[in-house]
């Protein structure tokens, strides 16, 4: 691994472990998260979730730095161990991670029988990879992650997580998720598992009925295709919109799992999996 001033050549990046902890305003997206960190704090507060926000205390700034899509940081908490912020929103922290990754994985892949060929889009911090990986069943990983800054960065400072990419089974192609998908022939997974945005902020083309049905022909008969759907106390509205859109392109049974990950501010992350896959009667 290169020194982290080399990370990604052209990329805008800072190193700073010893700095008066000061505030930063996110790159202006739909939902508008921001991060706070002055006094020491990191917050994370959105439209989405009036009125709160997460604090986390921030015991010492391990990264910053600026890719072509998007500005990370790393910091080391006082309780939950290093956390990933993607513009002022955060990622993972290194104690509850696993809640998410394993929601994500294990629903859909154990909903159906023997998965030999699994897409993940997005996902680039290795987790969803790692618990991939121990399904003895599945043969071939596709991962599709646009922005290798950031894949690097989660190997410099989570090697834990990120572990996922040793493993042989897996082929990174560094590429849009949209346009893989469209170059992908028709029945080629048994599974696909989207990490690559929050469903509800419905600008992403991802969010759009177009690459459901991309999705679709990419699955084999049979086939699951698992979506970060967000949490139904907040956002009851827009996932009825996503359901609608699933059923719409798949048809088939439709399932909305939930599970806790308490530095999420909505404390929550709720897979959504499609198309007849049955969550809660697995298969093994």
């Amino acid at each position: 691994m290169a020194e982290m001033n080399n990370i990604a050549s052209g990329a805008n990046i800072h190193i700073n472990t010893h700095r008066q902890i000061l505030s930063v305003s996110s790159n202006g997206s739909n939902c508008d998260k921001m991060e706070h960190k002055a006094g020491g704090w990191f917050a994370e507060h959105c439209p989405i979730w009036p009125g709160q926000a997460h604090l986390l205390k921030v015991e010492k700034v391990l990264f910053e730095g600026k890719s072509k899509y998007q500005r990370m940081m790393v910091f080391q908490s006082s309780g939950y161990g290093k956390v990933f912020v993607l513009d002022g929103a955060l990622q993972l922290t290194e104690k509850d991670e696993c809640s998410y990754q394993e929601m994500m994985t294990h629903l859909p892949l154990c909903s159906i029988p023997s998965p030999n060929k699994v897409l993940l889009i997005g996902g680039g911090d290795g987790g969803i990879l790692r618990e991939i990986s121990r399904h003895k069943s599945v043969d071939q990983i596709d991962i599709c992650e646009i922005d290798t800054m950031l894949i690097d960065v989660y190997k410099q400072f989570f090697p834990d997580i990120a572990v996922g990419y040793d493993d042989p089974r897996v082929k990174l192609h560094v590429q849009d998720g949209t346009e893989f998908l469209q170059s992908v022939p028709n029945a080629t997974y048994d599974a696909i598992i989207v990490d690559a945005f929050d469903p509800i902020r419905a600008e992403h083309e991802l969010f759009d009925s177009p690459f459901f049905e991309s999705a679709a022909k990419a699955l084999r008969p049979g086939g699951v295709m698992c979506i970060q759907a967000e949490s139904l106390w907040y956002q009851s509205l827009d996932i009825e919109q996503l359901v609608s859109r699933f059923r719409h392109v798949f048809g088939g049974s439709i399932s909305y799992a939930w599970t806790v990950v308490p530095t999420y501010p909505r404390h929550a992350c709720s897979p959504l999996s499609t198309p007849n896959s049955i969550l809660y009667s697995p298969i093994i």
